[in-house]
């Protein structure tokens, strides 16, 4: 057995080594196996095992100090203290690096008003500090030398996509750092209809994409649809889903085949080929799935299409919410053509009635939005029927069914507009938007124990769900700090409930900064030590996104 210093050594550069040695057998496509030498005499394990411990340790420790720089720095990244990063000095010096290597004031920024756009977000209230200076670049080589130079100065580096996510992922830390904009990389580069597929950079925005696929008159989509303005790096690294995970899943599913990624040593790698399926060793594409830019930066996505389908839209009334999951539920049980269905509660219809923008005025009660999906207008018909029966069993009325296109667009634009019309409904006010998922079967619980622990507590809130699949999430409205401080309480309490429900903390915004401290409860410490081990051995000097998924060892036995 190794002493502990080299076995500590041995765990972090081993990924290190690795890579090395794949990178080399490409290269020279030589074989690494050699037969014994008869001719040379080999004695008892006890005369050379000292000899081959020290052989293998000293080839460690020199590629080690090879690969991270100083010895201090290196035994600093591959111990279990906190990541060391560089200083203000050394900061200068990259940012001018920086400035050298692409010579472009469009593509390296130290505009405040850039660093702030980068490192904040109206979208959610955890604190932040500007990042150090905004890079954009335009390919994947020079996403690699950014990596370079982040590495020779120890600075710390976060991608930036869609700045659409709402616990914090893309914000600024308190050590500075490069933020990398993906703005500028957003081609799509290949469409394969005839597989039903499409390449692209992860800059590339999924609205955008739908809109070109139907401008080409391709009958695909991309089916994950997360908020407006995300992009397709962004989605893969929060293991986004959205309205249509009921029929289609999420991130996690199958919708990514493989991507291009910079990993932290500045290497390249696409994690499999484009085949549909494929059983070749680990799926490393889902590592990258929502691991929040910690592992690597990701520059090219093959996603999955799906083909467009007639749809329609129906939306029904119930008593409360309570009645409105139960109904939910015998309807996903049967099997019908269900594309989305998504709860309303009573406050969210009467924000949509103050909101203004609805060509309707609704029933203010607990409510169910359905997308119906099916190859034929009478399967359509079909769908509407049976959900029509099942609903009213579970207490629902007001059943409308749209009978245009027009129609069905603008009753599911209504649902799309939640955020502003939420606001609505407190002037002045701000929202705190969160989420948790539950089993199915114990979000009628979950949902009904919230909105009576939300009213007790004061707050202005609604609540949307995409409950087909056990998410739901909640806007809770604030006007100053003290109100602020009531939202954050109640949404702790939504996490814990759903947590002992057998849920999750986030059924698709991703951790961030703002659920950190509930994954030790959430996925126990053994899987959350897990994750960090992998964390340490693909970016040891911890520069990729600091600060964000992966909980601090104090939150074990902090409350929140």
């Amino acid at each position: 057995m190794l002493p502990n210093c080299f076995q500590r050594l041995r765990f972090s550069t081993s990924l290190g080594i690795n890579l090395a040695r794949s990178k080399f057998i490409r290269q020279h496509a030589l074989t690494f196996t050699r037969p014994y030498s008869s001719s040379v005499p080999i004695g008892g394990p006890r005369s050379w095992s000292p000899i081959i411990i020290g052989s293998i340790a000293s080839g460690l420790i020199g590629y080690s100090l090879s690969v991270l720089g100083t010895p201090s720095l290196a035994s600093q990244a591959l111990g279990d203290a906190e990541p060391r990063y560089g200083t203000p000095k050394d900061f200068e010096l990259a940012i001018k690096e920086l400035r050298a290597s692409f010579d472009s004031d469009e593509i390296v920024s130290t505009h405040p008003e850039d660093l702030r756009i980068h490192g904040f977000s109206e979208h959610d209230h955890h604190a932040s500090v500007p990042h150090t200076v905004v890079v954009s670049p335009r390919s994947t080589e020079d996403v690699v030398k950014i990596v370079k130079t982040a590495i020779k100065y120890r600075m710390p580096i976060t991608a930036f996509s869609g700045g659409t996510s709402v616990e914090g992922q893309f914000r600024g830390g308190p050590y500075g750092g490069i933020c990398v904009d993906m703005s500028n990389m957003n081609k799509i580069l290949e469409i394969h209809e005839a597989d039903s597929d499409l390449v692209c950079q992860p800059g590339a925005g999924w609205m955008e994409i739908n809109e070109v696929l139907q401008q080409k008159g391709i009958p695909l989509f991309f089916p994950l649809d997360p908020g407006p303005g995300a992009t397709i790096g962004g989605m893969m690294s929060t293991g986004c889903s959205g309205t249509n995970a009921v029929r289609y899943g999420t991130a996690k599913g199958e919708w990514f085949l493989n991507a291009t990624v910079v990993l932290p040593s500045g290497e390249v790698i696409k994690t499999r080929q484009r085949a549909r399926k494929s059983s070749a060793g680990f799926d490393t594409t889902k590592l990258f799935i929502g691991a929040e830019g910690t592992l690597g930066i990701i520059t090219e996505v093959t996603i999955r299409l799906a083909p467009v389908l007639p749809t329609t839209v129906a939306v029904v009334h119930f008593p409360d919410v309570k009645q409105a999951t139960e109904a939910v539920t015998d309807v996903i049980n049967r099997g019908v053509g269900i594309q989305c269905v998504e709860l309303c509660d009573s406050e969210f219809m009467r924000s949509i009635n103050l909101y203004g923008a609805s060509q309707r005025k609704y029933p203010e009660q607990d409510s169910l939005f359905f997308k119906f999906q099916g190859p034929t207008p009478a399967s359509l018909a079909e769908t509407a029927k049976i959900v029509k029966e099942i609903v009213q069993k579970h207490g629902g009325t007001g059943f409308e069914l749209a009978r245009t296109e027009k129609d069905a667009r603008d009753l599911w634009q209504d649902r799309k507009n939640a955020l502003y019309s939420g606001l609505a409904l407190l002037e002045g006010s701000r929202g705190w938007g969160t989420d948790v998922c539950v089993p199915v079967s114990k979000l009628p619980q979950l949902v009904y124990e919230t909105k009576k622990d939300l009213q007790r507590s004061g707050i202005v809130s609604i609540l949307v769900g995409h409950v087909g699949d056990g998410n739901f999430h909640a806007l809770l409205l604030f006007r100053n700090d003290d109100e602020l401080a009531i939202a954050r309480e109640a949404a702790h309490r939504m996490v814990e409930r759903a947590i002992k429900l057998e849920g999750t903390c986030t059924g698709e915004h991703g951790v961030g900064i703002g659920k950190r401290e509930y994954l030790y409860k959430e996925l126990g410490e053994g899987t959350v030590e897990l994750m960090r081990s992998l964390k340490k051995a693909i970016d040891p000097l911890g520069l990729f996104n600091p600060g964000k998924l992966y909980p601090d060892r104090i939150d074990r036995r902090s409350k929140h």
